[in-house]
């Protein structure tokens, strides 16, 4: 029963870093196509939004966790505070020095983002507070 139960919180996980990830790259599409903007500067407004989208489902939903939501969101910003600088660096080298596709680099950024912050939550963020919805009902 525990690994039907993680292997579906694993899939809702997938599915909404999926949607975040849409917003992620439509609104770094839209700023890549229409402006003439840096790397860095149309992903970092692009990753900001899909974080805020994807924590907010994966709190409700993927950990059902009543977690202290201003302590959650410090300790995610903690992770972005590591993360951010270290994947628009390397982004930035990739795409304007090394000259890779954009969006190769983007999509590589958000993979790295998708296994680290899966980790992360349900070791750190969320350790505790699992499922606590479930128990409260």
């Amino acid at each position: 029963m525990k690994d039907k139960k993680e292997l579906l919180r694993t899939i809702k996980f997938t599915l909404f870093s999926i949607s975040a990830g849409i917003i992620e790259m439509l609104v770094f599409t839209l700023l890549d196509e229409f402006t003439n903007l840096d790397y860095w500067a149309c992903y970092l407004p692009a990753l900001v939004l899909s974080v805020v989208w994807n924590f907010t489902l994966n709190r409700e939903y993927t950990f059902k966790s009543c977690v202290n939501i201003p302590k959650a969101m410090f300790q995610v910003f903690i992770f972005y505070l590591i993360f951010t600088p270290s994947s628009t660096l390397l982004g930035n080298y990739l795409a304007e020095n090394l000259h890779w596709n954009d969006y190769l680099v983007t999509g590589i950024n958000m993979l790295l983002n998708f296994v680290l912050e899966y980790l992360y939550d349900k070791y750190v963020v969320f350790k505790g507070h699992i499922d606590e919805k479930e128990k409260k009902s």
